[in-house]
């Protein structure tokens, strides 16, 4: 059974490695491009987000090594694994079925 947290935290790492299939990015690039393609209905906190990022990185989904910012600032720089990327197809399709599945309820005639 999966729990409201579990459920939490797996939108957050879906969301996560589908910024990083995109390509490497650093912690707030991540948050800004999640918020920027959601249309800004969608900001990651900072807390939550390097919690989720070091998380990923110790199941071996996402690798890091430092390097610098386009503002010319040492940065940590995150990128996809191939365990990531399995994980992302696996996750994606897992919340295509839970979204499709909520949408049939909300869309059900009353």
């Amino acid at each position: 059974m999966t729990t409201d947290l579990d459920l939490l935290r797996g939108t957050l790492d879906v969301l996560v490695l589908k910024t990083l299939a995109w390509g490497p990015r650093h912690g707030y690039d991540v948050a800004r491009w999640i918020r920027e393609t959601s249309g800004e209905a969608l900001r990651i906190e900072e807390g939550a987000l390097y919690t989720a990022l070091h998380r990923m990185e110790a199941r071996g989904w996402i690798a890091a090594e430092w390097g610098v910012s386009d503002n010319n600032r040492r940065a940590k720089y995150y990128r996809l694994t191939t365990a990531g990327r399995q994980q992302l197809g696996r996750q994606s399709a897992a919340w295509t079925r839970y979204a499709e599945a909520v949408f049939r309820v909300l869309n059900a005639a009353v």
